[in-house]
């Protein structure tokens, strides 16, 4: 049999997938599918995009704002395998579930057998006179960060010595604002809730952290609402004040895309509803990362993104029809240069129950804050500002359950401790994860090694760590540079 007839038959035979979107959960659907079929025996994956770029990793667009990378750094691995194929530059208008199509703005149609929408999220523009129009189009000076073209308008906005005003003091406000410092940029940030990242830290961490950013040279202004953008003079505050800004960078929100589902009848809140199959109301249409809506959460993260998209994969390969997703343990890490933070689990004073324990360190004048929280000599919730070596064992036992040592002071110090005993008595044994987005353990990168990757490039390529958020690019490069001291300290002959 020859070639031809041999991908002919496949391609009879394979069931037919569409996914829209080639986000960063898109992309990471089609390379589960490419690793768990890979010559495209069971199915074919068809992805379309609107944007013309191939799939690249949304998380390090402040990366790219800081000039810390290009934008052809951060793109993501394609697929090369025949049961794969990629369309960019296309969008699709119209889902028809009855015949199973999906209709493109180029005039053509897809059919499917089983069809996954990964259409994400857009900037959410808050109703401030002259941030948006009334279609939804940025001001004038306006950018949000959402995208690699939010990147191009935003750095032609930008000069060297000029003020740009960051609205929304969340995660991604603040790394942008941190990357528009290293661009020579004067910046201040705006942000309506009590303290700077809400809902990821409590309010004396945020302080620790504002203060952070002060040193930096960026004003913060929380607890402020605005009430107007001035193209070409600034943004006006609730109390009458008047950021300068050459440039506003919206920051305050995302909604998900869901208007195709909704049109076709599929069921949406302010996500796609889905189950613990990640089906739809439409038992073969499906939804993973911020256009999912999920019980158990997930939208707006990286991991659950990718976990979700895993499970897809394996339940439509045939791999693992009994894969199930069960929600999110949210991990919070500000990639912000300079600055350490991670949060995780139950950091609100709201949060914490009376039979919790709490253990905290406050050093507002070292810029270091941790709040350790733990029940039932268990891991509950954590944030550690300035506190990198905790941050990577508190977050290793937060993932495995594993007991907590007795002294919780040595453990926040990343001093020696007495390591974790079950019940039982026993050591836990679980692998300790340094890439969480990708669940990579310490043994995966040290195997990496010992098979030829000595650089970091080449560990993300046989291993995928560091390729997510890029919270673990420190604990990557220290483990590396520790094994090539040990190589190097090996007697010769």
């Amino acid at each position: 049999m020859s070639t031809d007839q041999r991908v002919s038959e496949q391609s009879v035979s394979a069931r037919r997938i569409v996914v829209v979107g080639n986000g960063m959960v898109g992309a990471r659907f089609a390379e589960e599918v490419a690793r768990l079929d890979p010559e495209g025996e069971r199915v074919h994956v068809t992805v379309v995009g609107t944007e013309h770029h191939p799939a690249y990793n949304r998380v390090l667009l402040s990366g790219v704002v800081a000039g810390d990378y290009t934008p052809d750094q951060i793109n993501l691995p394609v697929p090369r395998t025949p049961g794969v194929s990629v369309r960019t530059g296309v969008s699709a208008t119209a889902l028809d579930t009855t015949e199973r199509r999906v209709d493109l703005d180029d005039g053509t149609h897809l059919p499917y057998d089983e069809l996954v929408l990964a259409t994400g999220a857009r900037a959410a523009f808050p109703p401030i006179p002259g941030v948006s129009a009334s279609d939804g189009v940025p001001g004038e000076g306006v950018s949000a960060l959402r995208d690699l073209a939010d990147c191009e308008r935003l750095l032609s906005l930008v000069r060297p010595g000029a003020p740009v005003v960051v609205l929304g003091g969340g995660v991604l406000g603040l790394e942008a604002a941190r990357g528009l410092v290293g661009r020579g940029a004067r910046v201040c940030v705006v942000e309506s809730s009590p303290w700077i990242m809400r809902r990821q830290i409590d309010q004396s961490a945020a302080k620790v952290l504002a203060s952070c950013y002060e040193d930096l040279g960026v004003s913060v202004h929380s607890w402020r609402v605005a009430s107007r953008w001035i193209p070409g003079t600034g943004l006006e505050l609730d109390d009458g004040r008047v950021l300068p800004g050459d440039a506003l960078v919206v920051t305050a929100g995302v909604r998900a895309n869901v208007e195709l589902a909704k049109a076709a009848g599929i069921e949406a809140e302010h996500g796609v509803l889905v189950d613990d199959a990640l089906a739809t109301s439409d038992a073969r249409v499906h939804a993973i990362g911020d256009c999912a809506q999920h019980p158990g959460g997930g939208a707006g993260l990286v991991q659950p993104g990718w976990e979700q998209a895993s499970v897809l994969a394996r339940r439509l390969t045939g791999a693992a029809p009994q894969a199930r997703y069960s929600g999110a343990r949210p991990l919070t890490r500000l990639k912000a240069q300079g600055i350490e933070l991670t949060s995780f689990g139950l950091v609100q004073e709201d949060d914490l129950g009376p039979e919790m324990e709490t253990v905290t360190v406050s050093d507002p004048y070292g810029r270091r804050y941790a709040k350790l929280t733990v029940s039932e000599e268990r891991v509950v919730g954590a944030v550690l500002l300035g506190f990198a070596q905790a941050a990577a064992t508190l977050s290793q036992l937060y993932d495995t359950g594993a007991p907590v040592p007795a002294d919780r002071l040595a453990l926040l110090q990343g001093l020696p401790t007495a390591p974790p005993v079950d019940q039982a008595g026993q050591g836990t044994g679980a692998p300790a994860l340094v890439c969480r987005c990708n669940a990579v353990s310490r043994e995966d990168i040290e195997q990496a090694w010992l098979d030829g990757a000595r650089t970091r490039e080449g560990i993300a390529e046989r291993t995928r760590a560091t390729t997510g958020c890029g919270g673990c690019v420190r604990d990557v490069n220290a483990l590396l540079s520790g094994m090539e001291s040990g190589r190097s300290a090996e007697p010769v002959g």
